[in-house]
């Protein structure tokens, strides 16, 4: 599963900071050769709504998709805005920038 890990079952009303949307598409960045049911246990979800997550992602332009022998091979399209107008003046690049190395683009220093 790469640097992906399994992510427990989350109770009910807990909740998190970033969508399915953003797990899978992080997922996909750190690992563009990584199997659905990888995703789907990293992130908590079925692998069917897996499925779906990519196909709205693929549709939307965040990613595109090439078949290579038996795997799905992803490419992140970096300059893509996100969608909301709140945070449209931002790249989805920019979040997977923060979200690997956020001491950099936070400014503060690794210890």
């Amino acid at each position: 599963m790469g640097d992906v890990e399994r992510v427990p079952q989350r109770r009910r009303g807990d909740w998190t900071f970033l969508s399915n949307h953003a797990h899978v598409l992080v997922c996909i960045d750190r690992d563009p050769t990584i199997r659905t049911r990888d995703i789907a246990a990293a992130v908590g979800i079925t692998e069917r709504a897996t499925q779906a997550i990519v196909s709205d992602l693929v549709d939307a332009g965040y990613l595109t998709r090439r078949r290579d022998g038996r795997r799905n091979v992803y490419t992140v399209i970096v300059d893509v805005p996100f969608r909301h107008p709140i945070e449209s003046n931002h790249a989805v690049g920019d979040l997977l920038a923060m979200l690997d190395e956020p001491s950099r683009v936070l400014g503060a220093e690794k210890k």
